[in-house]
């Protein structure tokens, strides 16, 4: 969803605008439940794992999945991606073909049935958690640590796509950046005697040598860019401007003119935004490589093994 997230969402308790929202934010919700009390879920001849949030962007499932598609081919497994084909998430589309076989289609169910035709055996889907069409096999809900669910209500009066409580429907949580015991308790208290096992992860600059005592500047449309430039300042990289844009932004040549200053100063974005820009938008900047890294990987290895 193209959307530049409003301040208001991160703000803790009641604020103006989450107030004068919460009638939308109902009708959400009766919408929400409809959809999942009359849809029934189908299973699959392979296993599913569904990685998804309930914070609206910006919470790493593409970095996640990435990872998984990679534990699961140590794991000897031939997974695919699956991808649902809105044209404002191309640059994850991207991002996964880079690294897998990757199905887009208008449906998940379609992209699942085209990876069982292809012979794969695990199908990953990069979102899904409230497509209530599909019953995965497994359920990875992603959070960050800076934001978590932000001032706690749903769209539009928050950033929630669901309710916390839909932690109920999840199989483990990965939560990206610091441990946040208070969190845990929570999530924990909702979970009851389910086990809910939780991980943390955090981003490896891969590139990092290139903008060592260099002076950046730094532009980002993602979810949270304010994520990205406290990720380079945390590498001690020295960001001169920064510059940010709605998730799923397409770059203009006004844009690129607000940004570009002096020519001595690098330009750097993150690999999804690379991936919207043309050509020769793509000749003035360069990106960030990251890599997603699971703390306790070995832990979070097996339980995947066990349910693929």
């Amino acid at each position: 969803m193209k959307v530049k997230k409003p301040k208001f969402w991160d703000h803790k308790g009641l604020s103006f605008f989450s107030v004068i929202l919460l009638p939308f934010s109902l009708v959400y919700y009766i919408a929400h439940l409809t959809n999942f009390f009359f849809k029934k879920p189908k299973k699959f001849k392979i296993p599913v794992i569904c990685i998804g949030n309930i914070y609206l962007g910006g919470t790493g499932k593409t970095p996640l999945a990435l990872k998984i598609f990679n534990i699961a081919k140590s794991l000897g497994k031939k997974p695919a991606f699956v991808k649902k084909n809105h044209n404002y998430v191309i640059d994850e589309i991207k991002m996964l073909e880079k690294s897998g076989k990757t199905f887009s289609t208008d449906k998940r169910e379609t992209g699942i049935l085209l990876s069982i035709e292809n012979q794969n055996d695990l199908a990953i889907l990069d979102d899904g958690f409230q497509d209530f069409s599909i019953k995965p096999d497994f359920s990875v809900l992603c959070f960050n640590s800076k934001q978590l669910i932000g001032n706690g209500f749903l769209i539009p009066s928050g950033p929630l796509r669901e309710k916390l409580k839909a932690i109920l429907r999840a199989d483990c949580v990965v939560i990206n950046g610091n441990k946040n015991i208070e969190f845990e308790n929570k999530l924990k208290t909702i979970a009851g005697n389910k086990e809910l096992p939780i991980f943390y992860s955090e981003y490896k600059i891969k590139n990092f040598e290139k903008f060592m005592n260099k002076k950046i500047i730094a532009f980002a449309g993602i979810g949270n860019p304010s994520n990205f430039f406290d990720l380079l300042k945390e590498k001690n990289i020295i960001l001169k401007q920064t510059f940010s844009f709605p998730d799923h932004h397409n770059y203009t040549t006004e844009d690129f003119d607000r940004i570009i200053g002096d020519k001595s100063t690098k330009i750097v974005t993150t690999e999804k935004d690379y991936y919207r820009m043309t050509d020769e938008q793509k000749k003035n900047c360069e990106y960030v490589e990251i890599e997603l890294i699971i703390k306790e990987e070995n832990q979070f290895k097996n339980l995947l093994e066990q349910n693929i």
